[in-house]
């Protein structure tokens, strides 16, 4: 955490997070040296049509913005620079490509729980978004070709109306630089931007989620609707006649509140569920069981002597005793919590005869699920 890295500008992390995480934007340029990116603007048009990826194609002709959602054909994407200024958005790519989390993995410095994904954009001269915010925050690689990023931390942030994108409708531009490939911008939330491709261009935005409290709480109401149990029904033998029948008594308004107020809940049951809740993999994602799984014992030696790693896709957070992977908690002891923490932090296993039966069990399981895989050899 206090070693200056190249990623940061030649910050430590501490430094980062104090001066920088959530309060202000910080350009770095170099801050992945070498980089030129993952993909060409043909592989990441073949990732929009695929139909397990979330893309969207962003157009704006005859001074219209218009946004298509997958599933793409190729054909789609024929012609569109005779007809306007465009852009295409893939979602997940580290979830579709190892280089993709490779990416993603240097920003560990950042909780997991945070993490959304990494999304791949392209676009030719010209294309781009248009000025915008997120509620999130954002790390923006340059990839292929020269981006002009434009940015602005006004408070005006109305939007035009009908757009199909949430565009501002009075945009002041406070800085402007233009990145080349290694080149990174990050981004608090609210921080309002626009990214304008000089040449054909692709970014690797790499995204921290900053979910609503209304999200969260209508969630945690569901998460809690399976776990309590309040017994009685209600009842009123000594009911008296109401001059109105249509109101409803202070009796059955005292009674039912009383019962309604039994409802508790604590801090474990709040970190259950955000375990679950935020590594919940996304509707779209599925996972692919072994179609023809060794036995257990084979798997067992596999994960000795070669280690085990996460599918891609899978998502996986720990707390205090409780591992939680794609949306399922499974509380273990603390020989097999150590292990298991051990891969949800780096995403593999390094090979060893000390793995405790418990976390065994449970590795062979997910192996079974598709979860994850022994490691290379």
């Amino acid at each position: 955490m206090n070693t200056k890295l190249t990623l940061l500008g030649g910050l430590t992390v501490n430094e980062f997070l104090r001066d920088y995480w959530q309060k202000k934007p910080l350009l770095i340029r170099q801050a992945v040296p070498g980089f030129k990116g993952l993909l060409d603007p043909r592989q990441l048009i073949g990732l929009a049509c695929r139909n397990d990826v979330q893309a969207r194609l962003a157009t704006y002709q005859r001074r219209q913005w218009k946004l298509r959602y997958e599933p793409f054909e190729p054909v789609d994407f024929e012609g569109l620079s005779r007809k306007g200024k465009w852009s295409v958005l893939v979602q997940g790519v580290n979830h579709l490509l190892p280089q993709g989390a490779d990416l993603v993995k240097q920003f560990n410095f950042i909780p997991h729980a945070r993490l959304d994904d990494l999304m791949v954009s392209y676009a030719p001269k010209g294309g781009g978004v248009g000025p915008h915010f997120d509620a999130y925050d954002v790390f923006l690689v340059q990839g292929l070709g020269h981006r002009r990023w434009q940015i602005s931390t006004q408070k005006d942030q109305t939007l035009v109306e009908g757009a199909p994108l949430r565009l501002l409708k009075d945009f002041k531009v406070e800085q402007e630089w233009v990145l080349e490939a290694g080149d990174m911008l990050y981004l608090p939330p609210h921080c309002a931007h626009n990214g304008i491709a000089e040449d054909d261009c692709m970014t690797y935005s790499i995204g921290f989620r900053t979910p609503w409290y209304q999200e969260l709480a209508e969630q945690f109401l569901v998460y809690l609707q399976d776990r309590i149990e309040i017994a009685g029904t209600y009842a009123d033998p000594d009911l008296k006649a109401q001059k109105h029948p249509s109101e409803i008594g202070d009796d059955m308004l005292q009674q039912v509140g009383r019962a309604i107020r039994k409802v508790r809940w604590d801090d474990e049951d709040v970190a259950n569920f955000l375990g679950c809740y935020l590594s919940e993999p996304k509707p779209h994602i599925f996972f692919a069981a072994p179609s023809k799984p060794m036995p257990q014992d084979r798997f067992d030696r596999a994960v000795r002597t070669r280690g085990a790693k996460l599918d891609l896709k899978t998502q996986m957070l720990c707390r205090t005793g409780t591992v939680f992977v794609n949306g399922d908690a499974h509380q273990v002891g603390k020989g097999s919590y150590t292990a298991l923490r051990g891969l949800a932090d780096a995403r593999s296993l390094p090979p060893s005869e000390k793995y405790p039966r418990e976390a065994a069990s449970l590795l062979y399981q997910w192996y079974l699920d598709g979860y994850l895989t022994p490691g290379a050899r």
